[in-house]
């Protein structure tokens, strides 16, 4: 990205990136420099992305028409800890309206393969088409600027995603990689294929610790197209860092923005994982599909009632002091750390154990670590499988599938190898189209085709205004537990007002974890390409974007019937909830009133 100012350092029409077009039939590129329309443009990731998705016609996921968008934020691969994310945006095959059309969608993850994309000299990769056989990107910085070359990539198919970066760090030692694995080959019958991103700590220790662009399918898209894998190799770009970036890092390693995210003997509170304690507290965890029982079993995947049985180490991304993963290890008879099992974030853990009634944190290690291997979204994934474990309890003599209940480990296991094999489409195309398929979707737990995160919808009405999954793009997810406002006032604000400006890091390039503060964010963008904006102009720019995505939806024949909850919220409350059910039928048709008074108006204005 460079500047060419000519006045003051405040216009984004001066600011240019560096685009990598790429026609995947015939192989040829094209490399540009692109001057940035507005401030959108300018941070990237699904901001400038989604306004090119808004110029395409796509009516199916799965064709050539459908751009795969690879790009990075402003901020990705500068001195400003955690700028390491990577965007992968398109059409996805998993977010689709009622009218049966793909919706767009991005997905993103840290650690060093954007920052590697970055010092290639590129900020964006297109890829247009289809391969006509499976192949390698391989993106290097050469001597007069940023080369791309193919390779095939026969070789590496079958292999799961740890073992392709492996495969492809002894060719390529000084690259980052983003990989698809066996789920994403087989994407016509895994819709939540993800695409996998090397990290120094396991390209260094060769255990499985895999970043990820998980939710929408971009791994799936990635697979149509033939790519399994971009290859990012440069040297790293090493510059001085400013004095005001040094005191902002401070800011976000030991600020009050990433508490939660640190581990206790640093002020912390322990990392995702600890969400279990305060949501038990209130019967919040979901248990049984999204159905929680009250009965304190939740309590058994605690992270201090897991500690004592394994060593848990927090260890971090490339460079950041933050140190959010919670990496458990076998515990050897001496105290010390044994083999690598898997890293516990709190929405795998709960889809893949507390969610589906299996309480052991050995077999969600397990169930974890498969899931991972084949490149799959666990959010989705386990929500699926959810959905399957509670038709089949009520349907004793109609079971589906392999007839699996809640707490059949082995059966359950069975279902996510099949699902990433391709045996499973079933599973594989996502709760929202296996729930049609059987005639109940009351209980499938998703919203605009995406399945929930493992937050109860009975306790967040703001699920259905999310663009991009319900905890990553609308701050509204914790928002009962932590306040306990039940009005419709209340939630008509955290909509429009404060959850969609959780989308502000997916533009910059930064991990949420951080939670850097608009002024700060601004200050960087001044410090780091030296174009001043306000925090003011930032916001604008975000709730812009924001808007921009629902048009979008609009466009892809998203109605006013899509932006709901699951019926079993309004027709089964469940009463054990410790504040109790309030999102009924009338409470959710006036909230749903007042907020696309909010929104309305600016969709029309776009």
């Amino acid at each position: 990205m460079r500047t060419c100012f000519s006045g003051p350092c405040n216009d984004p029409r001066e600011v240019f990136y560096t685009r990598c077009s790429i026609d995947l039939p015939s192989h040829s590129v094209r490399i540009e420099d692109v001057p940035c329309r507005n401030l959108e443009d300018v941070l990237g990731g699904f901001g400038r992305s989604f306004q090119m998705l808004a110029e395409r016609t796509v009516t199916h996921a799965f064709t050539p028409a459908n751009p795969l968008i690879v790009n990075i934020g402003v901020l990705t691969g500068t001195n400003l800890m955690t700028g390491l994310r990577t965007y992968f945006s398109a059409y996805s095959p998993l977010k689709v309206s009622n009218r049966g059309l793909p919706a767009a969608m991005w997905a993103t993850g840290s650690c060093k393969f954007g920052p590697k994309l970055r010092w290639t000299g590129l900020d964006e990769m297109v890829l247009e088409g289809r391969s006509n056989r499976p192949v390698l990107v391989v993106v290097q910085r050469g001597i007069g600027g940023p080369a791309v070359a193919f390779q095939p990539a026969d070789h590496l198919l079958g292999l799961d995603c740890h073992g392709k970066i492996m495969r492809l760090h002894e060719q390529f030692p000084d690259a980052h990689f983003a990989v698809i694995g066996p789920a994403g080959e087989n994407y016509e019958s895994c819709y939540f294929a993800g695409v996998a991103l090397s990290t120094e700590n396991q390209l260094k220790s060769r255990n499985d610790k895999c970043r990820w662009a998980g939710r929408g399918g971009m791994g799936a898209i990635m697979g149509f197209k033939n790519v399994i894998g971009i290859v990012a190799q440069a040297s790293d770009q090493v510059t001085r860092l400013k004095p005001e970036i040094r005191d902002i890092n401070k800011e976000a390693s030991g600020g009050p923005g990433s508490r939660k995210f640190r581990e206790k003997e640093k002020g912390g509170l322990g990392g995702t994982w600890s969400n279990y304690v305060p949501l038990e507290e209130v019967s919040f965890v979901p248990q049984h599909n999204f159905r929680p029982t009250g009965d304190g079993r939740a309590r058994l995947m605690f992270r201090e009632t897991v500690e004592p049985e394994f060593v848990i180490k927090a260890e971090s991304c490339f460079r950041c002091g933050i140190s959010c993963h919670k990496n458990v290890y076998e515990k050897n008879p001496d105290g010390t750390r044994g083999r690598f099992l898997a890293k516990f974030d709190y929405e795998p853990v709960n889809l893949l154990s507390t969610n589906i009634g299996i309480d052991d944190p050995r077999k969600a290690a397990e169930l974890i670590s498969l899931v991972d291997q084949f490149g799959m979204d666990s959010i989705s994934l386990g929500a699926t499988i959810a959905y399957v474990l509670d038709y089949n309890d009520r349907h004793p003599s109609s079971r589906i599938l392999n007839g699996a209940t809640f707490g059949d480990f082995e059966k359950v296991k069975e279902l996510v190898e099949g699902t990433g094999k391709g045996r499973f489409p079933e599973i594989g195309r996502g709760v929202k189209r296996l729930s049609e398929q059987l005639g109940e979707p009351g209980y499938a737990m998703h919203c605009k085709g995406l399945e929930l995160p493992a937050y109860l919808p009975d306790t967040n009405p703001g699920y259905p205004w999310a663009i991009a999954g319900g905890h990553m793009s609308m701050a509204t997810h914790l928002s009962l537990v932590l306040e306990r406002d039940t009005s419709v006032g209340y939630w008509v604000k955290a909509i429009t007002e404060r959850g969609l400006y959780f989308v502000r890091d997916d533009l910059l390039g930064l991990c949420k974890f951080a939670a850097l503060t608009a002024e700060n964010a601004a200050q960087a963008v001044k410090h780091e390409i030296g174009l001043e904006i306000t925090a003011q102009e930032l916001l604008a720019a975000v709730r812009r974007a924001f808007i921009r995505a629902l048009w979008l939806e609009r466009k892809q024949g998203y109605e006013r019937a899509d932006y709901t909850l699951p019926s079993e919220v309004f027709d089964r409350p469940n009463t054990t909830l410790g504040i109790g059910p309030f999102v009924t039928r009338e409470f959710f048709s006036e909230l749903s009133d007042r907020v696309w008074s909010v929104f309305d108006p600016e969709i029309a204005a776009l």
